[in-house]
């Protein structure tokens, strides 16, 4: 699986889990940390934990765990590092605190019409 399909895959499971504004931005041309940022936003800390867990449990069925965990203790900002794809999960109040969409915003913004639901 490449690194963009990763991507996708958890865009795909956390648009199935009603995760709010899913983002997937290309950063390999301009950073070495990783190829893609995938962002999401949950309504609720619980909302963000319930999708940080089902993006770990779906790809862990398809062979792919993360390499690292962190936020788990304060729900509102979770990161799961696949290596070349990084998922960001955040209560809206972190995502917009943190703000890694204008952070990041020389990436590639990456079409996902045909990955989210209409």
């Amino acid at each position: 699986m490449t690194s963009l399909e990763l991507a996708k895959e958890t865009v795909k499971t956390m648009d199935d889990k009603k995760a709010l504004d899913l983002k997937v931005i290309g950063i390999k041309d301009i950073s070495v940390i990783a190829d893609y940022f995938v962002l999401a936003t949950g309504t609720s800390s619980t909302h963000v934990k319930a999708l940080a867990d089902e993006v770990e449990f779906k790809m862990k069925q398809i062979g792919i765990s993360p390499e690292h965990i962190d936020g788990y203790r304060s729900n509102t900002w979770i990161i799961l590092d696949y290596s070349d794809v990084i998922v960001h999960v955040f209560t809206p109040d972190a995502r917009e605190f943190y703000n890694l969409d204008r952070l990041w915003q020389d990436g590639e913004s990456i079409d996902l019409s045909n990955v989210i639901k209409a």
